[in-house]
């Protein structure tokens, strides 16, 4: 049984940790607030992006490099655009750089091994790109067991995303695309929904969707095929494709910072609201013990008053 000693020690540390734990909450959601501001004002220009590459591409019925200047990767639109058998895939996954967060980064993580044992079951290689230091210390040893290794790490994008980290992450995979290391690249990412909800979400950069083949563009709806190419589109798209890549990469990365933050915030509350619990069983506890050690007192004394009265 717990001395009273024992017991005061354990009172004080939890209190110790409940302070930690509140002032954790307490940053968490002074953070989540400006980014959610941030993930809900880059949202209409994200989809309206996508929306607006996909109806450029389909009012294009070929694609050139031969007047282009290329001098990265994400330049060739050309080489971007192709369509091909998939053999390969490259899959960019979004985890924490801290714990304390819940189940955030844990989820993202059952979600990527999941797609990667799918496509492996499918005879479909996989790359892994991860953003992250929890993704990388959990993902190493699974994907060895998967036989597969990270290709590139990524860090301080995490804590402050911003379009220039956004746009290098873009040119590395658009690279390997390039190049024909991999014929897909996918986003694990989770999508914010509000302060304690999230949702995990994979997304497709590359090959671009809700986009027809060749044969049928231009001619599926002259309406809304007729654009208008200044200097000309091929010049158009090779600033369009690396702007599309990037701003998805961007808003993959904002809506992970804001995930992360409100799990934070969620896992702090909770974490405080157990640790007040553990205090108060504590305190009775402490109160009973001591109560019955003053009553033994009690009867130590009567008893030895009443011997000497005998």
């Amino acid at each position: 049984m717990a001395s009273l000693k024992d017991i005061k020690n354990r009172i004080n540390s939890v209190q110790s940790t409940k302070k930690i734990t509140r002032a954790m909450k307490m940053v968490a959601a002074a953070k989540v607030r400006s980014s959610e501001n941030a993930v809900k004002a880059s949202r209409p220009y994200a989809f309206e992006m996508v929306k607006m590459f996909q109806k450029l591409l389909n009012s294009v019925d070929e694609f050139s490099s031969d007047s282009l200047k290329i001098k990265m990767a994400i330049d060739n639109y050309p080489a971007l655009l192709r369509r091909s058998e998939v053999k390969n895939v490259g899959i960019f996954l979004i985890t924490g750089n801290k714990g304390l967060a819940g189940a955030y980064s844990s989820n993202v993580i059952k979600k990527s091994l999941a797609l990667i044992k799918e496509y492996q079951r499918q005879g479909i290689g996989v790359k892994v790109f991860i953003a992250g230091q929890k993704g990388v210390s959990i993902m190493r040893k699974k994907l060895e067991a998967l036989g597969c290794s990270i290709e590139k790490k990524y860090f301080s994008v995490i804590d402050a995303p911003n379009a220039m980290d956004a746009r290098d992450i873009a040119e590395d995979l658009a690279e390997y695309y390039v190049d024909g290391r991999i014929d897909k690249i996918e986003i694990v990412t989770t999508r914010f929904k509000n302060m304690v909800s999230y949702c995990v979400d994979t997304w497709t950069v590359l090959p671009v969707e809700g986009v027809k083949d060749s044969h049928e563009k231009i001619n599926d709806n002259v309406l809304e095929s007729l654009m208008e190419f200044i200097p000309d589109k091929h010049h158009i798209l090779q600033k369009i494709v690396p702007m599309y890549m990037t701003n998805i990469f961007y808003q993959a990365l904002l809506e992970a910072n804001a995930s992360e933050l409100a799990s934070r915030m969620t896992a702090m509350s909770a974490a405080t609201t157990n640790a007040e619990k553990i205090i108060k069983d504590l305190s009775i506890e402490y109160n009973k013990l001591r109560q019955t050690a003053i009553t033994n007192e009690i009867i130590e004394v009567i008893s030895g008053a009443n011997s000497l009265t005998k």
